[in-house]
């Protein structure tokens, strides 16, 4: 294996050419490791503060972080129904790429599939089933298959290792809407 030498310390190089294959694997492809274990992080940090609200009371759930804001109870159902749909994205992506993938109409998902009704723990098992899989694609396909692109039917060709990260960035935003709920209301109470 060759040593690529913009992704080598100079002052290892050298050394670096007579070192075990395993150990040169680690030290070129180094950066991309720190990539793809900073979306790991990401997206399992995410995932460990979303399954807690999961487990919220009936009165947090109720909460809403603003007037006319969908509560706590509908993010988490939102959160189900999107990781299903960026997972599809990335899937789709990784098996037969730059295809036109469409976007979904959140406000149709939330009353077609009436999230008043819908029993938390069906979605919180779907969010925890799929980021599981969200999870072990993003350790085997971050950096190999990062590159591989798709085209968004609103926003264009986008790749998939900004749409795994896109799955972390979309997470956090609603844990921190959340955040602003739970503590919203307990200011104003």
């Amino acid at each position: 294996m060759l040593l690529k030498p913009h992704l080598v310390n100079p002052k290892t190089a050298v050394a670096m050419r007579w070192a075990p294959r395993s150990l040169r694997f680690t030290q070129e492809y180094n950066g991309h490791q720190k990539d793809c274990m900073d979306i790991i992080t990401r997206l399992e940090a995410a995932r460990d503060r979303t399954l807690k609200h999961f487990e919220l009371s009936d009165e947090q759930l109720a909460r809403s972080y603003g007037p006319g804001k969908w509560s706590v109870r509908f993010i988490l159902h939102h959160l189900a129904d999107a990781e299903t749909v960026l997972f599809d994205r990335i899937r789709r992506t990784i098996s037969e790429p730059r295809q036109v993938l469409w976007a979904f109409d959140q406000e149709a998902w939330a009353k077609g599939l009436d999230y008043s009704r819908m029993p938390l723990d069906l979605s919180r098992r779907i969010y925890d089933s799929v980021r599981a899989g969200v999870i072990h694609q993003a350790r085997l396909h971050y950096d190999k298959s990062g590159h591989l692109e798709f085209v968004h039917s609103e926003t264009g060709i986008r790749t998939l290792k900004a749409e795994f990260d896109k799955v972390a960035s979309h997470n956090e935003h609603h844990l921190e809407q959340i955040e602003l709920a739970l503590n919203r209301d307990r200011r104003h109470a």
